[in-house]
């Protein structure tokens, strides 16, 4: 794919006033700052020195990681719990490589990234002549996972390129993006203030389209609102909504908390338990919320909607995929929920009895088909739950626990649950929760994490402690990969290469500066995060899955 060519015109404003000439790294940090970044997370390397003088005497943080894939991670941990973007700063070759697997799960989850990286020398692009930290063509390395890959090519480039980053950020779907600056770009002289450029608004919805979803919802007998991530700012409206229709809602792992979890009309993020993918079946109007409707959401090649589908989403490629809308809206959720609210002048067809009654029986078959391990992990979680500050963010890695905690455990906000089961890369947890705490200091964050993902990341624990974070990490051992043993034993194949020994956890974390415990039973576990929220070090807290507290 041939790079688009950048051609900066008069709509970038630019001053004269200025005290001296900066380099062109300095001027892209400048920028940033000006477009409300306050925090970037990299390991800086030579090839990205330029910036770094920019990073210096700015108002932006620079957060060292200790590999670049675990920058990546903190960076969309940052996005996740704040909306806003989560910026990664790496050298070119190896630095855009390991950060690689964090973008992929940005792009599976639709969080606002910008993996900002260097390359090298111009004059070396496509001759191989084996240059420091070269790949071939590293805007095609990355094109594929990001909404927008560009190179500069001088530095009157920048501006547009973050012009057009930050306009995806804000105005369609979000989704990461690479921009690259030549080492030799990087070091030339810039004499002028760069300055951000307004961002419009997301689209509006037609009227006409509200006024057929409108209809399509009054004339429903049996409603069922689908929610997803993109309905992250229609919280307020799809509360109402669902209590005008009466209408059952269900999550994807993403929309956990937009309508409270434990709202008596909600089964949670559950479309993974075949009780409720057999209850969507019987809905005769779906009105689905910034959702993909995701295989990774059910697990199953597609669900069985037989109802007349609405669909609210930014994105017009989800409109006619897999589930194809019946009605199809491109705009953002908040506004088109808003409009359908006002006018909506609902009367339910059945009484919140009945529909209550209803899901509770949904809510008991899953209770009593619930595995062994899934009980202990419901135990966990439902002290967390009982015991934890309400606000508190999870962070979670993908492990067991988390998997049962979409449905186990009520979220009663929105940005308040993490479980990137998109893209479903391991060593995800702790580098999420890292940077959601830079986000957010205030906020109480606690890391769920399992015995195998922990350990692709561990190194970030170093990050933490250096950071003085009062973070509580729960890591549930069970042994090894034990998802993909049940996996195997259910399909009666030998077990292969998922049995590895652990480390001892409570002295690795020590070494790394951090307290190290052992849970004794579930009020302990609680009361240790609870006091791990007030350290100025992490705390991890190990529970064996096998531990006999777990079963009384």
């Amino acid at each position: 794919m041939t790079q688009p060519s950048i051609h900066p015109t008069k709509k970038y404003t630019k001053s004269s006033l200025h005290t001296k000439v900066l380099t062109c790294g300095e001027a892209t940090m400048r920028l940033l700052a000006r477009y409300g970044v306050d925090t970037v997370f990299g390991i800086p390397g030579v090839h990205t020195l330029d910036f770094c003088r920019g990073l210096n005497e700015g108002p932006i943080r620079h957060i060292q990681a200790r590999n670049e894939q675990g920058a990546g991670f903190m960076a969309d941990g940052y996005a996740r719990i704040s909306g806003r973007p989560g910026v990664a700063l790496v050298i070119s070759g190896p630095g855009v490589t390991n950060a690689l697997t964090a973008v992929g799960q940005s792009w599976a989850d639709s969080v606002p990234m910008l993996l900002l990286s260097s390359e090298t020398d111009s004059r070396t692009h496509g001759k191989g002549w084996g240059a420091l930290h070269e790949i071939p063509d590293q805007r095609s390395v990355t094109a594929p996972m990001t909404a927008l890959s560009m190179r500069a090519y001088s530095p009157k480039d920048v501006p547009e390129m973050l012009a057009q980053t930050f306009m995806i950020f804000n105005a369609s779907r979000p989704r990461p993006v690479h921009l690259s600056i030549p080492i030799d770009v990087l070091a030339m002289p810039v004499d002028e203030e760069w300055q951000p450029v307004s961002m419009p608004a997301p689209p509006m919805p037609r009227n006409s389209h509200i006024q057929q979803a409108v209809e399509m919802l009054r004339k429903a007998q049996l409603p069922l609102i689908m929610t997803g991530g993109g309905a992250v700012n229609a919280s307020d409206s799809l509360r109402i909504l669902v209590d005008q229709l009466n209408a059952p809602v269900v999550s994807s792992t993403a929309g956990k908390g937009i309508v409270p979890d434990d709202h008596p009309l909600s089964l949670n993020a559950s479309t993974v338990r075949h009780e409720v993918q057999e209850y969507l079946s019987n809905a005769d109007v779906i009105l689905a919320v910034g959702t993909e409707l995701a295989e990774t959401d059910s697990f199953v090649d597609l669900l069985d909607l037989k109802g007349v589908l609405i669909r609210i989403d930014l994105d017009p490629k989800k409109i006619n995929d897999q589930y194809p809308a019946t009605l199809g809206i491109i705009a953002d959720a908040g506004d088109t929920l808003d409009m359908i609210v006002a006018q909506g002048d609902f009367e339910a067809s059945r009484s919140r009895d009945e529909v209550e009654l209803e899901l509770q029986n949904v809510r008991e078959r899953i209770a009593q088909n619930l595995t062994v391990s899934e009980r202990k992990h419901k135990k966990l979680l439902k002290t967390l739950e009982s015991s934890l500050p309400e606000n508190t963010f999870y962070a979670g890695d993908i492990c067991q626990l988390v998997y049962t905690g979409a449905f186990g455990i009520h979220m009663k906000h929105p940005r308040s649950w993490s479980y990137p089961a998109g893209y479903c890369t391991l060593g995800c947890g702790l580098p999420n929760a890292i940077g959601a705490k830079m986000a957010d200091p205030e906020r109480p964050v606690v890391c769920l994490s399992g015995d195998g993902g922990f350990m692709f990341t561990v190194q970030e624990l170093m990050v933490a402690s250096e950071l003085n974070l009062g973070l509580p990490i729960i890591l549930w051992e069970n042994g090894g990969l034990k998802q993909i043993q049940d996996d195997m034993r259910a399909r009666d194949i030998p077990l292969v290469g998922v049995e590895g020994p652990n480390p001892d956890f409570l002295k690795l974390a020590e070494a790394m500066y951090c307290d190290a415990i052992e849970a004794e039973s579930l009020e302990h576990a609680a009361s240790c995060i609870k006091q791990g929220f007030e350290k100025k070090r992490p705390t991890l807290i190990v529970v064996r899955e096998n531990s006999p507290w777990l079963d009384r």
